[in-house]
């Protein structure tokens, strides 16, 4: 097998330079089973980040249904096959508000920008609002939502990006005042769109607000937004890429869970277990207007293996009842995090197979980010795979498979609290 430094000099040869890895000693990954990794070296590690191997790494009934498909029949939309119309009859049996025609794709990059074009094709306007601190892609209209890096030629006028909600520093000063505060500053990111030209089209955000930091927001938050953008005519998409298919536990979708009726909902990385399966779902004017407008194919999504890896994925949420798992065991998991003691913690929340900390040195969340940097590296040591999360990456990610048990998270929090315990302050 081969040394870590050879494969990343391979990497950056082959690959080319400023591929991005885990960990300051990168986990070379060989097999996966459920919430569990191996490495080369024969390591174990308890997989407690990744989102994409939704209902548990190697999943046998998902591997089995790829495998059966792929050895059919593969090929594109423009022949008829079956599977993508029994899995949009299916997917979009979870959803209300009418949102019951889709498109499959291979990404949530191209569903978010396919959902960012339907709101030009509704509105004819081409003005979009997103938060200050969000990802929603790297497609070249999605990647100006990045807060994170400013793509070459700079910000463009069309895209205005209002301040996240958030737990410790409320917008408008108090927990009360932040649903209102956040409308506000929609409504003056409206104001100014439609003041330059450009016209206010789309509000794109994350339900669960889960790059932000995942705040505590109260069903109905978006309420008053919703009002402001309505107003406006303009369309609201969900993107669903990390909430979304039961992982906050008590909701399918978070957008449920928080209370939206989206025009446009997208979804990604864990509808196919790890096979590369997205979707956009909306209304059926949106989509006859998109259709119309754009004229759009994908060669490769909705291919039939594609179709038949996504609904072994619901069958297994269902048989399994991993959304109700991840209501119990995430609400355990969460009790055990919370007695965790450090003179850093700030906060700690979450909802179902999505938790984390955010800490905060002398009450300042960038003056704790090495420290999280560090304890992420720590936990890895440990066996145990976490990431960073918020503004100044000053938090940990929890955001393990379905299929995570109550004897991993008391594993997960013991390695933690030693972890806390041994890293300088």
């Amino acid at each position: 097998m081969a040394e870590t430094s050879s494969i990343l000099d391979k990497r950056a040869r082959l690959l080319g330079p400023n591929m991005t890895t885990f960990y300051r000693d990168p986990v070379h990954i060989i097999r996966g089973e459920g919430a569990w990794l191996w490495d080369a070296g024969g390591n174990r590690y308890l997989d407690c980040y990744n989102n994409v191997p939704h209902v548990g790494h190697a999943h046998p009934k998902v591997v089995e249904a790829i495998t059966q498909q792929a050895a059919t029949l593969n090929t594109h939309t423009r022949y008829l096959h079956e599977g993508i119309l029994d899995y949009a009859e299916r997917l979009t049996n979870t959803m209300d508000h009418r949102l019951d025609t889709m498109i499959m794709v291979c990404t949530g990059s191209e569903a978010n920008d396919i959902a960012l074009r339907m709101g030009r094709a509704m509105t004819g306007k081409v003005g979009i609002i997103c938060t200050d601190n969000t990802y929603h892609g790297n497609t070249d209209l999605v990647s100006h939502m990045s807060a994170k890096r400013t793509p070459i030629g700079g910000a463009v006028d069309w895209v205005r990006k209002v301040p996240s909600p958030d737990t410790l520093n409320p917008l408008g000063g108090s927990t009360e005042s932040q649903a209102q505060a956040f409308a506000d500053s929609v409504q003056h990111a409206i104001s100014e769109l439609d003041a330059e030209g450009h016209g206010f089209g789309t509000l794109i955000l994350d339900p669960f607000f889960a790059n932000e930091g995942f705040p505590e927001l109260p069903k109905g938050f978006l309420d008053p937004t919703v009002e402001v953008v309505r107003r406006a005519g303009g369309i609201i998409i969900a993107d669903e890429v990390q909430p979304g298919f039961g992982r906050t536990g008590r909701n399918f979708w978070g957008h449920d869970r928080i209370g939206l009726a989206p025009d446009i909902v997208t979804m990604g990385k864990p509808m196919g277990n790890g096979h590369p399966v997205a979707a956009v779902v909306t209304r059926p004017e949106i989509m006859a207007e998109f259709r119309t407008r754009f004229g759009y194919f994908n060669t490769f999504g909705g291919n039939p293996v594609s179709a038949a890896a996504a609904m072994a994925v619901l069958e297994v949420l269902e048989e399994e009842k991993l959304v109700e798992n991840a209501r119990d065991t995430g609400d355990y998991a969460l009790e055990l995090l919370k007695e965790l003691k450090h003179p850093m913690i700030a906060d700690t929340r979450g909802a179902g197979m999505f938790m984390g900390i955010e800490f905060t040195r002398d009450g300042d969340p960038q003056g704790a980010a090495g420290f999280c940097k560090d304890l992420v590296e720590d936990m890895r040591n440990r066996g145990v795979l976490l990431h960073l999360v918020g503004r100044y990456y000053h938090g940990i990610k929890i955001r393990p498979p379905m299929c995570f048990d109550r004897s991993q998270a008391e594993l997960l929090v013991e390695k933690l609290d030693a972890s806390l315990k041994a890293l300088p302050v």
